[in-house]
C-alpha cells in the first residue's frame, strides 16, 4: 500500500503513539485522517485547523461510538488500532473493575473497532495496524491485566489477519516496550520516540509487512519466546 492518497482512521490520536501516526500519515501524503479521540473539542488546536483532519468522538468502551465512527468513515483504507490504557492492579487481590476496563478497551474495544470497519477495509483491500506490547509475550509485577489484554491483542490479530487475507486486506501487529508518552511517564528505562514506532509501522505497510518489533525490548522478547515462560524477565530487568 501507498499512504499517499489513502483515508486513515487513527484511534486515541490526541496524544502519544496515536498523534505520531496522524503526523506521519500527513507527512506521507494522506489523503483524509479521521482522529479518534474522547473529547473533540479538547484536542490541540493543530488537529483541530489541520482541514486534512477530521476529528471523531470515541471510546474505546462506548460502541455505539464505534458504530457512529464508522458510518461517518466509509472511506477507511487504513485502521490504526492505537486507544488502550495501562492500570496497574493485581490480579488476585481488590476488585476487578481495573482489569474488566481493560481487556474491554485494549481487546474488545479493537475487535469492535475491526468488526465496524471490516468492510470498509476490505472494500478497499486495505491495511489494519494493531499497535501492541512486548508484554504480549511476557509481564511484569502488577501488570497482569495489561498483559493479558495485549497477550490476546496479539492471538486476535494474528487470527484477523487470516480472515482479511482473502480480500487483500494488510493485517500488521506492531510491538514495542516503552515509548515516551504520558502513559510510560512513570518509567525510567529507555524509551522510545513515538514518532519512530509509527515512522517503522508505515514503512511497513508500504512493504506488506505483518509484524513490527519496534525496538529492542520487543526484538529481545520475541527471540526468548522458546524459554520457560517469564525468564526473559530477569535478563531484561537486570
Amino acid at each position: 500500500m501507498n499512504i499517499a492518497g489513502q483515508t486513515a482512521f487513527v484511534t486515541g490520536a490526541n496524544r502519544g503513539i496515536g498523534r505520531r501516526f496522524v503526523d506521519e500519515l500527513l507527512t506521507r501524503g494522506a489523503g483524509r485522517v479521521y482522529a479518534g479521540v474522547r473529547e473533540p473539542r479538547r484536542a490541540d488546536e493543530a488537529l483541530r485547523s489541520d482541514p486534512r483532519v477530521t476529528l471523531v468522538r470515541l471510546d474505546l468502551t462506548e460502541r455505539e461510538t464505534i458504530e457512529a465512527a464508522a458510518r461517518q468513515a466509509e472511506d477507511v483504507s487504513l485502521l490504526v488500532n492505537n486507544a488502550g490504557i495501562s492500570l496497574m492492579e493485581p490480579l488476585l487481590d481488590g476488585p476487578l473493575d481495573g482489569t474488566r476496563r481493560t481487556l474491554d478497551t485494549n481487546l474488545y474495544g479493537t475487535l469492535d473497532m475491526t468488526r465496524a470497519f471490516a468492510p470498509a477495509l476490505r472494500a478497499h483491500r486495505g491495511a489494519l495496524v494493531n499497535v501492541l506490547s512486548a508484554l504480549s509475550w511476557f509481564t511484569v509485577p502488577g501488570a497482569g491485566a495489561y498483559a493479558i489484554s495485549k497477550a490476546g491483542a496479539w492471538a486476535m490479530t494474528n487470527a484477523l489477519r487470516l480472515e482479511l487475507a482473502p480480500t487483500g486486506v494488510l493485517v500488521q501487529g506492531v510491538h514495542l516496550g516503552a515509548a515516551d508518552t504520558d502513559m510510560m511517564g512513570d518509567y525510567e528505562g529507555p524509551k522510545i520516540d513515538p514518532a519512530e514506532v509509527a515512522r517503522q509501522s508505515l514503512d511497513g505497510v508500504e512493504k506488506g509487512e505483518v509484524e513490527i518489533l519496534a525496538d529492542d525490548w520487543s526484538r529481545t522478547v520475541k527471540a526468548a519466546l522458546p524459554r520457560e515462560p517469564n525468564a526473559v524477565l530477569s535478563h531484561l530487568m537486570g
